[in-house]
């Protein structure tokens, strides 16, 4: 897949990865990555919309969904979570919490609590070293 491409108009656009969308005054606004996006049952998920409902929970501190490998699905949301300082929370209580608020398709299919995440230089959880035990 070529970077930079043209239309028919032969205006340039460059493929960045992300996904977007379009307000109602037109806007651009950045909603996920393209290779962060989960496939289940045919639908797109966007982990940033569940981490944002994980996120409103009271023991959570940090939380990265990423896509896994399910046998009917084809991918499901799993939640690695860092539970807030000296809490020690039940990863099936959370899952039940957030997939009544999540849609069908964006539902949880396990809750894993973590220490840490794997982030870069600038502080950007690195999903693909979460995803890659997962599919290897």
């Amino acid at each position: 897949e070529d970077l930079i491409w043209r239309d028919d108009r032969g205006r340039s656009f460059i493929r960045s990865g992300d996904i977007g969308q379009l307000d109602e005054d037109g806007f651009l606004t950045i909603v996920d990555r393209k290779k962060d996006m989960i496939v289940s049952g045919g639908f797109n998920v966007f982990p940033t919309d569940v981490e944002a409902v994980l996120g409103q929970h009271a023991d959570v501190s940090d939380v990265a969904v990423i896509g896994v490998p399910h046998e009917k699905w084809g991918e499901t949301c799993l939640a690695l979570v860092i539970p807030r300082p000296g809490i020690s929370p039940e990863p099936e209580a959370i899952r039940v919490w957030a997939n009544d608020r999540l849609a069908k398709h964006q539902r949880l299919n396990a809750v894993e609590l973590r220490a840490d995440l794997p982030r870069n230089a600038l502080g950007k959880v690195l999903k693909r070293q979460l995803r890659h035990p997962y599919w290897n």
